[in-house]
C-alpha cells in the first residue's frame, strides 16, 4: 500500500468509515424487525426489511469499491491513518462486537411495545443522519479529487438514507400518540377540538341580532304605515278639488 495515492487512501479511509456504520447497523435492523411485532406496526415493519435489504446492498458495494481503490474494506489502508483517526484492525473487531451487542441491549428498551418502537425508530432517524453526513463527506471528497465512480455510489446511498429518514420523521409523531393512548390515563390526555358545524346546518340566532332584527322591522313596518296614511290623505285632497271644480 506504499505506492497508493494519497487521495485513493483518504477515500478508503472514509469509505471504511461508512463501510463499519453500514455493518453495524445490519445487526441493529434485524433486531428492530424482531421487535416489531404489532399487527398495527406492519407496513413498519416492511420498511425496516425493505432497509436493511439497501443497507447490505450498501455494505457490498462499498466493499467492491475499497477494493477497486486498493483498500480492505472494513480495516484502514495505511498505519499513519490508523493513527490519525485512533482506530485500526482491533478497533474494527471491537466495533463489531459492540454492533453484536447492541441488539439485544434494544430489546430491554422502553417501559410498553409501544414505546419500545417509537425509541427504535428515533434511533434509526439519529443513525440515517450520520449516515447522510459521512456520505455527502464522501461525495464531495471524490469529486473534489476528481472520482466520479465513488462519487456517483455515496450519491447513490445517501439518497436511499435521506428516503428511509423521511419516513421515519413522518412515523415518530404516530408512534409517540400510540405512546400516549397507551400509557396516559384517558382523563389526563388534551380532549380533541369539537368539530365545526357544516356548512348546510344554520347556527341559532343569538339574542343581540333576534333584538335588532325585531327592531328593524318595526321601524319598516312603521315608514310603510306612515307612507300609506300620506298617499291616503293626498288622494281624499284630490278627490275633494274635482268635486267642488264639477259644481
Amino acid at each position: 500500500m506504499t505506492d497508493t495515492p494519497v487521495k485513493d487512501a483518504k477515500l478508503v479511509q472514509y469509505l471504511n468509515e461508512a463501510y463499519s456504520k453500514e455493518k453495524e447497523l445490519e445487526v441493529s435492523l434485524e433486531a428492530h424487525i424482531g421487535m416489531t411485532t404489532l399487527t398495527e406496526r406492519k407496513a413498519y415493519k416492511k420498511r425496516l426489511k425493505d432497509h436493511l435489504r439497501e443497507t447490505k446492498s450498501h455494505s457490498k458495494a462499498l466493499e467492491r469499491r475499497v477494493k477497486k481503490l486498493g483498500g480492505t474494506p472494513g480495516v484502514l489502508s495505511s498505519p499513519r491513518e490508523a493513527v490519525a483517526s485512533g482506530v485500526g484492525k482491533v478497533a474494527a473487531v471491537a466495533k463489531g462486537q459492540v454492533a453484536a451487542a447492541k441488539g439485544p441491549l434494544h430489546a430491554v428498551r422502553g417501559t410498553s411495545e409501544q414505546e419500545v418502537l417509537l425509541k427504535n425508530a428515533k434511533t434509526e432517524y439519529f443513525n440515517e443522519h450520520e449516515e447522510i453526513a459521512t456520505y455527502t463527506a464522501i461525495e464531495t471528497l471524490a469529486e473534489a479529487v476528481g472520482d466520479k465512480e465513488t462519487a456517483k455510489l455515496a450519491r447513490g446511498i445517501r439518497r436511499d438514507e435521506e428516503r428511509m429518514a423521511r419516513y421515519l420523521e413522518k412515523l415518530i409523531p404516530s408512534l409517540t400518540k400510540a405512546v400516549v393512548k397507551e400509557e396516559i390515563p384517558a382523563a389526563e390526555r388534551r380532549r380533541p377540538a369539537a368539530r365545526k358545524r357544516s356548512s348546510g346546518t344554520r347556527a341559532k340566532p343569538s339574542a343581540s341580532s333576534t333584538r335588532k332584527r325585531s327592531s328593524s322591522a318595526k321601524r319598516s313596518s312603521g315608514s310603510t304605515k306612515r307612507s300609506s296614511a300620506r298617499k291616503a290623505s293626498g288622494s281624499t285632497r284630490g278627490s275633494s278639488g274635482t268635486t267642488r271644480k264639477r259644481s
